[in-house]
């Protein structure tokens, strides 16, 4: 596995620590379907939780949140619309980011800044899907 995916995975592992804290539980972690992967899906307060964890490193040239296009969002949701159809919830779809600057050292990395945006996504983004 290479570096950054290994970064990638810790991320997401932490993102769901996270999470866990903050009250949610979680249902599941890279759900994956042809053409897409979610990181987490969680659930809290009558909303099934579908959240992207984005890794950077310290000093990376793109930030977390500018990776999160148009083309990563709508992918997302697709998957999203998978999982409700395959498990049959009802609970109402949120789309939340987790944004994690780290810091490489050793085997692992320490979390400098970690940013949770619940409803990440612009109404428009989701309403033709859903």
């Amino acid at each position: 596995m290479s570096r950054s995916a290994q970064t990638g995975r810790l991320g997401e592992r932490y993102a769901a620590n996270l999470l866990r804290c903050k009250g949610y539980r979680i249902v599941q972690t890279n759900y994956r379907r042809r053409g897409g992967e979610i990181d987490v899906i969680a659930q809290k307060d009558g909303f099934l939780v579908f959240a992207e964890v984005k890794t950077r490193l310290e000093g990376a040239l793109v930030d977390a949140l500018e990776s999160m296009g148009i083309r990563k969002r709508r992918c997302i949701i697709r998957t999203a619309r998978q999982y409700l159809y395959e498990s049959g919830c009802a609970l109402q779809p949120r789309f939340d980011v987790i944004a994690l600057v780290v810091k490489a050292g050793g085997r692992g990395f320490q979390v400098l800044a970690a940013q949770h945006i619940e409803n990440a996504y612009e109404a428009e983004d989701t309403h033709a899907i859903f």
